[in-house]
C-alpha cells in the first residue's frame, strides 16, 4: 500500500443556480437608473427606509406553503431559538412588519420607499433568478383610491424619467374586488377556497407569458413546460374557466360630472348558470372604485395613453385587497431564441390592507408598487437608455524603481491626481518588467500613463504618454526607427505642470470621442 498522501482535490470555482454576478458596467447602470427612479419618488414627498433580508417567516404572508418546514418558495432556516427565518420575498411583507412594530414613532400616512434584493427558491429559467433587485414605494394609513390614483401617477412619472416615451409604456389598472366577485361568482367563495384562489390568480397572472391556451390548462388540470416539467393546475372546471375569461370582455363605460363617478353600463355577461355580475356586492364596489380613479386621472392630466384601465390585470399575490396596477412596456425585443415580442412587465402592486392588520388587529390601509430593476435595466439597454454618462479609466502612474522613497514619488503624483478629481492608480503589480506596465494599462483602458524615471527624476520633470492618441498612430508608423523618432503621443513636462497636462489631455480626448459620435 502506498504511503502516499493524496493530493487534495482542487476546489471548482461555480456559482449557485439562479444567482450571477455582476460587472462594473451592469453596476454603474444600476445606480444611474435607481438614482433616476430615487429622483421621482423624493419628489413625490417619499422617504427611505431599509429593513433586512431576512425576517421571521410567519410574517412573510399566506403564500407560504409550510409553516413546519418552509422549504418552497423561500430560503428558510432556523435560528438558535428554533425559529424559522426566511430570506426576504418581496419588500413589502417586511414593510408592514415595520411599521406594525414601530407604528407609534411613524407618522402617518407614512410614504416610504426602498430598494433591495428579494429572493425566489423557484426553479431558474433564461431571465429568471433567484436572486433580483426591486425598488418599492408605499403609502401606509391612506385608505382612499385617491392614493392608489397616485402612486399610478408616479409610475407613470418614473417611466419617463427613465426616458420612455409616452406610446412605449402604459399603467395597466384594475381591482382585485372585481376577480375576487368573480371567483365568488364561480364558487370559489370562503376561507376554504383560500388555496384555490391563490392557484388561480397566479395562474390568470401569467396571461402575458402564456397566452390564453397556456393559462386555460393552469386554470384546469395542469400545464407542462417545453423541458417536460408539469405545474399541476386550480382544478377547475370547463365552465368556471369560460367565465373567468368573460371578465377580460367586461367593457366599462363610466359617467362623469362634477359631482364624482359611477359605473353606468358592464357589458360581457357570464355563462347560463351562474349570477348576474351586477348582482354581487363586492364587484360593484371594485368597479365604482375604478371609476373614480379614471375620473382621477382624466382630472390630473393623465390620459389613457399613460395609464388605462384594464380588467385583465391580476397580480398574483394574495394580500392584495383593491385596485392593481402595472406598468408594462410596450414596445418590441428580440428574446433569447431571435423572436420578436413585447417587452411586458416591468413592475406593479396595489392595495393590501390587511397584510399590516395581520399584526395590529385592527385595519392598517396601505397601497404600494415594486419595479423589477434587473428586468428595468434589460429594457432601457435595448432603448439605449443606459450608459450614457461616461466613465473614464483611471490614469496609471508607472513604477520604475521599488524602493520605499520612490515608491512614495509615485504615491505622491497619483495622490496630486485625485486630490484634484481626476481617477488615477499607481501600478501595484511586478514593476521590473515595464512592458506588462502598458500591457495593464491597455487592457484596462487606461487614457495616459505616467512614466518617470531616474533620469527624468534628477531633471524634475515627468513624461506624459497619452495611450488613445498613441494607439491610434501606432497603427501609421511602420518600423522601430520611425517609432523612435515620433515618441507616440508623448510629451515631457515639469512636475509641477503634471495635473494640468492630464487636465488637457483628458479634454483633448473626450473632444475627440464627441466629434466621433
Amino acid at each position: 500500500m502506498s504511503d502516499k498522501k493524496k493530493k487534495p482535490q482542487k476546489l471548482k470555482a461555480r456559482l449557485p443556480r439562479g444567482f450571477g454576478d455582476r460587472s462594473a458596467a451592469d453596476i454603474r447602470a444600476t445606480e444611474e437608473m435607481v438614482a433616476k427612479i430615487k429622483a421621482v419618488y423624493e419628489n413625490y414627498g417619499f422617504d427611505p427606509v431599509e429593513t433586512p433580508m431576512f425576517e421571521y417567516t410567519d410574517a412573510l404572508g399566506k403564500f407560504l406553503p409550510d409553516s413546519d418546514r418552509p422549504n418552497e418558495g423561500v430560503f428558510s432556516l432556523q435560528d438558535d431559538d428554533d425559529q424559522w427565518m426566511s430570506l426576504r420575498y418581496d419588500l413589502t411583507a417586511p414593510l408592514a412588519r415595520h411599521v406594525a412594530e414601530n407604528l407609534n414613532d411613524i407618522q402617518l400616512p407614512y410614504r416610504t420607499y426602498r430598494a433591495g434584493y428579494v429572493f425566489r427558491n423557484e426553479k431558474p429559467g433564461p431571465g429568471r433568478f433567484r436572486q433580483f433587485m426591486q425598488f418599492d414605494a408605499d403609502v401606509v394609513g391612506a385608505p382612499g383610491v385617491q392614493t392608489d390614483a397616485e402612486m399610478c401617477m408616479m409610475m407613470a412619472d418614473t417611466m419617463e424619467a427613465l426616458g420612455i416615451a409616452r406610446g412605449d409604456y402604459v399603467i395597466r389598472v384594475n381591482n382585485r374586488k372585481v376577480l375576487d366577485g368573480v371567483l365568488e361568482a364561480i364558487g370559489l367563495g370562503g376561507e376554504e377556497n383560500a388555496a384555490q384562489r391563490l392557484t388561480v390568480l397566479r395562474a390568470i397572472d401569467k396571461l402575458d407569458k402564456f397566452g390564453v391556451e397556456g393559462v386555460r390548462l393552469l386554470l384546469g388540470e395542469g400545464r407542462k413546460d417545453e423541458s417536460g416539467d408539469f405545474t399541476k393546475g386550480a382544478g377547475l372546471s370547463e365552465p368556471q374557466i369560460e367565465a373567468l375569461f368573460c371578465m377580460f370582455d367586461f367593457r366599462l363605460t363610466i359617467e362623469t360630472d362634477r359631482h364624482g363617478a359611477e359605473v353606468s353600463d358592464l357589458t360581457g355577461r357570464f355563462p347560463a348558470g351562474f349570477p348576474n355580475v351586477l348582482d354581487i356586492e363586492l364587484l360593484y364596489d371594485g368597479l365604482s372604485e375604478l371609476a373614480r380613479m379614471k375620473r382621477i386621472f382624466e382630472v390630473a392630466g393623465y390620459g389613457p395613453d399613460r395609464i388605462k384601465i384594464d380588467p385583465s390585470v391580476v397580480r398574483g399575490l394574495e394580500y392584495y385587497t383593491g385596485p392593481v396596477y402595472e406598468a408594462e412596456l410596450l414596445f418590441d425585443v428580440t428574446n433569447e431564441k431571435g423572436e420578436k415580442v413585447v417587452f411586458g412587465s416591468v413592475g406593479g402592486g396595489g392595495r393590501y390592507d390587511g397584510l399590516v392588520s395581520r399584526f395590529m388587529g385592527q385595519p392598517v390601509p396601505a397601497t404600494g408598487f415594486s419595479i423589477g430593476v434587473s428586468r428595468l435595466m434589460t429594457a432601457l439597454k435595448n432603448l439605449g437608455k443606459l450608459g450614457a454618462s461616461e466613465v473614464i479609466e483611471p490614469v496609471l502612474v508607472t513604477v520604475m524603481d521599488g524602493d520605499a522613497e520612490a515608491m512614495g514619488r509615485y504615491q505622491k503624483m497619483t495622490q496630486e491626481l485625485r486630490r484634484e478629481g481626476i481617477r488615477a492608480e499607481m501600478y501595484q503589480g511586478n514593476w521590473k518588467k515595464f512592458g506588462n506596465q502598458l500591457k495593464y494599462a491597455d487592457r484596462r483602458g487606461c487614457p495616459i500613463a505616467i512614466i518617470q524615471g531616474g533620469d527624468e527624476r534628477a531633471e524634475g520633470v515627468v513624461q506624459i504618454k497619452d495611450l488613445i492618441e498613441g494607439k491610434r498612430l501606432s497603427g501609421e508608423i511602420e518600423d522601430n526607427a520611425e517609432w523612435r523618432e515620433a515618441r507616440v503621443a508623448q510629451k515631457t513636462v515639469p512636475e509641477g505642470d503634471l495635473v494640468a497636462e492630464v487636465r488637457a489631455m483628458l479634454a483633448a480626448q473626450a473632444e475627440d470621442r464627441q466629434r466621433g459620435g
